[in-house]
Formats: structure tokens, sequence, C-alpha cells
């Protein structure tokens, strides 16, 4: 599987569980000592990841668009996308996402996940 594919098979998911407004789920696709920040202070691991998400409002979704990936090493991939929240109730977000997803055996979770909003 090509790097590419590996990034948009986690991001995928990743969507599909904030989508779905399933917090749990979403916090299944980081690693044990996940590096989270998204909008909020950072917390590391799939519980901060959990409870990120838990107070998003039902009919959060997220759009992305992968701009660039580095292979690491064999068990470490790098991403880059410009990802786009929208909301039922107000305007929608617009920045970029960094992430690190990391293989452990046959799967690959985020394992450092970095959104900013553009200046």
């Amino acid at each position: 599987m090509s790097d590419e594919s590996v990034l948009r098979d986690v991001l995928d998911g990743w969507k599909s569980a904030v989508d779905a407004h399933d917090p749990d789920r979403v916090a299944t696709h980081f690693t044990d000592d996940a590096i989270f920040q998204g909008v909020h202070p950072y917390g590391v691991g799939p519980a901060a990841v959990a409870a990120y998400y838990a107070p998003q409002p039902i009919g959060l979704t997220a759009a992305y668009d992968l701009r660039e990936t580095r292979h690491l090493s064999d068990d470490l991939i790098l991403g880059y996308a410009a990802v786009e929240f929208t909301f039922t109730e107000r305007p929608p977000v617009r920045g970029f996402l960094g992430v690190l997803v990391r293989r452990s055996g046959d799967t690959w979770r985020i394992a450092h996940y970095q959104f900013s909003r553009p200046a």
C-alpha cells in the first residue's frame, strides 16, 4: 500500500467517525501516546481525543484534501492536508492538518495531530 493510500485510509476512518459524531470511534484512530492539538489546548492519548470531540455539535463534518506525504521510515508516514470543518449553525472552520501516522502490526494510527488555522 502506498503512503498516500495509508494516509487516506487513516484519515477516511477519522473523518467517518467525526461525521458520525462518535468521539469514542474517533479516538480509536489514535495511538495510546498520541499528541493531539486541535483548536483547544493539547491532550495526549485516545481519552483526550474523545474528550475533545464529545462536546462538538451534532452535524459537524470534516472534509480534507491531502496535499503532501513523506515516508519517514517503514513504520512512520507524515501527512499534510487542508481541512474544512462544517457546522449546521455557524460558518465553517478551515485550516491545515499535519499528522504523523505510525504502524503497529498491521494497523496504522495517528501518533501526532496538529491543526492550525491560516493567519
